[in-house]
């Protein structure tokens, strides 16, 4: 038995070690390569690029790890956090005035209260100071805290105006929290750059609400992009079995979860009968069966010529990066990138213009033309 384990181990690093530098062709006979950037990593759950070219790694279990010329060093002060099924250390993102503030922002499972109740999503954002957080700062807390590990959502991006966007799950409680405007969980948030409410959020005048949402009727959120050409913040949303979503985001709009959906019940039984109601928002885009989303970044390099200007998304559950091909805001096809590399968490367009992608269980891989 332990030569047979150590066999298969051997094979394991042996499989890992060749898929370093993966060479694929796409539909339009693009060849490409996915080479390691950063290797060794868990589930590099979110990843930003810093103006001096390193990059900063946020590991699902509580980690945060800065990446530069090679080497990865561990980030001091980090907060404590639930890391539970899929929640951990989640999100991060740099202020768009980086270069003159310094502010870092984060998500996290994260419990303020000091109860033993469990966790909800937390938003933070801390300077960084010789490899230590600095400065930290509670922007948002969604509540009540719960023992549930699921839903966190935790995206975040900032439009061009410098607001602050960022999603919350619904908690694993969709029969309460997605519909009602007065509890967290199955919204999209928007909040100044240092958790001051906007004056013109859609809910801020109705008392007991919660001024901080811009959308409702979502259910789990793990992919936001910017469209620059628009404006507009772009998601991605679990469905159930079936049902996964791109929506556009608009203020003060219901997406319907879960009164309408293109899903079922894991056990195969109807959620709803209805994949549509007035007043109620379709998506521009679903999936079935789900492909698990994770991630989301729009192509706006010449580095990749026939895909610019369309949309990459993560698939979780069949291991690989999907190319959105868009037409005014339709979906007209999809294909299949680094397929059978891994699950895809996180999808970014790097500075200098290549792609880079979060691959759990070996670490950050870039796109390059062969």
């Amino acid at each position: 038995m332990k030569k047979i384990l150590l066999t298969l181990c051997c094979l394991s690093v042996f499989l890992i070690q060749c898929q370093k530098n993966t060479e694929f062709k796409s539909n339009d006979d693009f060849n490409y390569k996915a080479e390691t950037y950063v290797g060794d990593l868990e589930i590099a759950w979110g990843f930003e690029f810093l103006p001096d070219g390193s990059m900063l790694i946020a590991e699902q279990e509580g980690k945060m790890i800065l990446f530069k010329d090679g080497t990865k060093t561990q980030i001091n002060n980090v907060p404590k956090v639930y890391y539970d099924n899929q929640g951990g250390l989640l999100d991060v993102k740099l202020h768009p005035d980086y270069n003159d503030n310094g502010w870092i922002y984060f998500s996290y499972s994260g419990n303020t209260e000091g109860d033993d109740k469990g966790s909800n999503t937390v938003i933070m954002r801390a300077r960084l100071k010789d490899n230590t957080l600095i400065d930290k700062e509670v922007i948002y807390k969604a509540t009540p805290n719960t023992k549930k590990g699921h839903h966190f959502g935790s995206r975040i991006e900032f439009d061009d105006e410098g607001y602050l966007f960022f999603s919350v799950g619904d908690r694993g409680n969709r029969d309460v929290n997605p519909q009602d405007i007065n509890r967290d969980g199955g919204k999209i948030y928007r909040l100044h750059d240092d958790g001051r409410i906007p004056s013109d959020n859609p809910f801020v005048e109705i008392p007991g609400s919660k001024a901080a949402v811009y959308s409702y009727g979502h259910r789990n959120q793990q992919g936001m992009a910017l469209n620059k050409k628009t404006g507009k913040i772009w998601i991605h949303e679990h469905g159930p079995k079936g049902g996964d979503e791109i929506n556009i985001i608009e203020s003060g709009k219901n997406y319907g979860w879960p009164v309408i959906t293109y899903g079922v019940n894991y056990d195969g039984s109807e959620i709803t009968d209805k994949t549509e109601m007035p007043g109620m928002e379709q998506p521009i885009h679903y999936w079935v069966p789900s492909i698990a989303p994770s991630g989301m970044t729009f192509i706006h390099s010449d580095t990749y010529p026939n895909w610019k200007g369309h949309l990459l998304v993560g698939s979780l559950k069949f291991q690989y990066l999907n190319l959105v091909r868009l037409d005014n805001n339709k979906v007209v096809s999809e294909e299949k990138l680094i397929e059978g590399l891994g699950r895809v968490r996180t999808v970014k367009e790097g500075p200098d213009g290549y792609i880079y992608a979060s691959v759990e269980q070996l670490g950050i891989v870039r796109l390059m033309p062969n």
